[in-house]
């Protein structure tokens, strides 16, 4: 019988460095895994689609109940098309985030109601969880600092106060779910990052 592959998800606020802290992962595990590595909202010709409505600047009228609703129907795309036939198939996933990142945003960034959003992730997801989630966290103003020569996204916009709120959320989450989501110093470096991310990788999949 096939073994079950294990599921990774990153998560923190924007410039915290998750999408560096992926590929790095991808990189060192891919040797002696069967690794996939997938981000959201995307994944998918679907979710990408549905991603470029929820980054564009331009569609600042889209309202939080609505937002909400679309990074759902982008995770219920990848869940069923990429990530349970990679678990079937004893695949290992690395996420740039997941379904913490609607509870931190929507939630406590937008405002909108937790339970209301833990069903929704629910319905979305069949209830499929990460094994084990790395949280990086880091101050909304060092984050901002290491993406002050980007282009902001439609979220990104929203600014420090924005940022802070899902911050909280996060370590709120983390205090709510200790056995699942791992805390990282995201100020430290990529180097020494990589390695505590791997130890704890490695105590799970032992």
């Amino acid at each position: 019988m096939q073994k079950r592959g294990a599921f990774i998800s990153l998560e923190g606020i924007d410039g915290s460095g998750k999408t560096t802290l992926k590929q790095s992962l991808l990189s060192a595990l891919s040797g002696k895994y069967q690794t996939i590595g997938i981000r959201e909202p995307g994944g998918t010709v679907i979710s990408e689609k549905i991603r470029r409505i929820l980054l564009d600047v331009h569609n600042d009228g889209i309202i939080d109940k609505t937002e909400a609703f679309l990074y759902a129907a982008a995770r219920s795309q990848l869940v069923e098309e990429i990530i349970r036939p990679a678990l079937s198939q004893g695949k290992l996933i690395i996420a740039d985030r997941y379904l913490d990142s609607t509870i931190a945003y929507q939630g406590y960034g937008r405002g909108l109601d937790i339970k209301f959003l833990q069903d929704l992730n629910r319905l979305c997801t069949g209830e499929l969880k990460p094994d084990l989630t790395l949280l990086l966290d880091i101050d909304p103003e060092v984050g901002l600092s290491r993406r002050n020569k980007e282009i902001p996204d439609r979220l990104e916009k929203e600014g420090l106060q924005f940022q802070a709120r899902i911050r909280d959320g996060y370590l709120r989450l983390l205090a709510q779910e200790p056995q699942r989501i791992k805390l990282l110093n995201a100020k430290k470096t990529t180097d020494i990052l990589l390695q505590e991310a791997m130890t704890l990788i490695e105590d799970l999949l032992d």
